[in-house]
């Protein structure tokens, strides 16, 4: 793979429940087009179908060689033999062939991954983890999805299960998990628990807040960005929420180090974009959390891609470099 030309492209494939996005991505890193359609969760071979419009969508806006295609697909999947096991927002594939079925297609490599793996990688290869050894990556949205990447690759594990840092419980009396489990960080510090947190306070604590206003005087409709929204306008119940999930995200942070000792450490995702002014404070919170005594020299920094992670991660497990 080392001797692909820079003026070909790879395409990355980003695969929900509800749309399929994908895009033309250049050797640098570069998404240089982009398309997205609904996807069809129910039924395998329109799933397939939704996921070929889109790959030849970007083959017809190429005018270079395309090396190859990557796909960010919904979990729990087998990287290696790029089969789609049991995803619950893709209930038509069960068992699915998904790297042999797009290849067959397209007589090109194919890599299959999800999309914490994947965003990890691109991060490593171009973005913000870019001239570091070991990453470790975490994207924080409606979930938590984590990667590790030692050395320009992915570290998957025995079976290809590793990494899955959002389901780390730091609080075995916590709130349950969609996973089953108790504490997970997921259930603390992702969209929905920051929103849920939010609701609670209003609710159960009669407080008067910003949130509430934007959400029309129903806290059911409380969301994660309107707390995001509110902070910014000076709420003082909305700092106080954010500044409870800094200390999560502290606590967990601290293991992970203790853990792995990454050469940086990278947050993306809606939720992280709104965490972004108290990176410092968890920064300064690390000591009481982490054994490592040079905790706080590893950088806590911003991903690069944003929305855009599981396209740039597709075209990342081709790994061009």
């Amino acid at each position: 793979m080392n001797s692909v030309s820079k003026a070909a492209h790879l395409i990355g494939v980003d695969v929900g429940g509800t749309k399929v996005a994908a895009g033309l991505v250049n050797t640098d890193g570069e998404i240089v087009h982009q398309t997205r359609i609904p996807m069809v969760a129910t039924n395998a071979a329109a799933g397939l179908a939704a996921v070929i419009s889109a790959i030849d969508a970007m083959r017809a806006a190429s005018d270079s060689a395309i090396f190859g295609i990557g796909i960010c697909a919904p979990g729990p999947l087998d990287p290696r033999s790029g089969v789609v096991i049991n995803p619950p927002n893709l209930p038509g594939w069960r068992n699915f062939p998904l790297a042999d079925e797009v290849s067959t297609v397209y007589n090109l490599p194919v890599r299959v991954d999800n999309d914490g793996n994947a965003a990890a990688l691109a991060e490593a290869l171009w973005g913000s983890g870019r001239g570091f050894r070991n990453v470790f990556c975490a994207t924080i949205g409606t979930g938590i999805g984590t990667g590790i990447v030692f050395d320009g690759h992915i570290y998957h594990g025995r079976t290809g299960s590793a990494a899955e840092g959002g389901h780390n419980t730091i609080d075995y009396r916590g709130p349950r998990c969609g996973c089953g489990k108790l504490g997970c960080i997921e259930a603390l510090a992702s969209g929905p628990a920051i929103a849920r947190r939010a609701r609670d306070k209003v609710a159960r604590e009669g407080r008067q807040s910003a949130v509430l206003e934007l959400a029309e005087g129903r806290p059911d409709r409380i969301t994660s960005e309107m707390v995001g929204r509110a902070y910014v306008a000076g709420d003082p119940l909305a700092k106080e929420v954010l500044q409870e999930t800094t200390m999560y995200l502290t606590v967990w942070l601290g293991n992970i180090i203790d853990l792995l000792e990454p050469d940086v450490m990278i947050l993306g995702g809606g939720a992280a974009s709104m965490l972004q002014p108290f990176f410092a404070e968890i920064r300064e919170g690390l000591p009481t959390w982490c054994v490592n005594s040079q905790c706080k020299e590893i950088p806590l920094v911003s991903a690069r891609y944003g929305a855009d992670a599981g396209i740039a991660g597709g075209a990342a497990l081709l790994n061009p470099t």
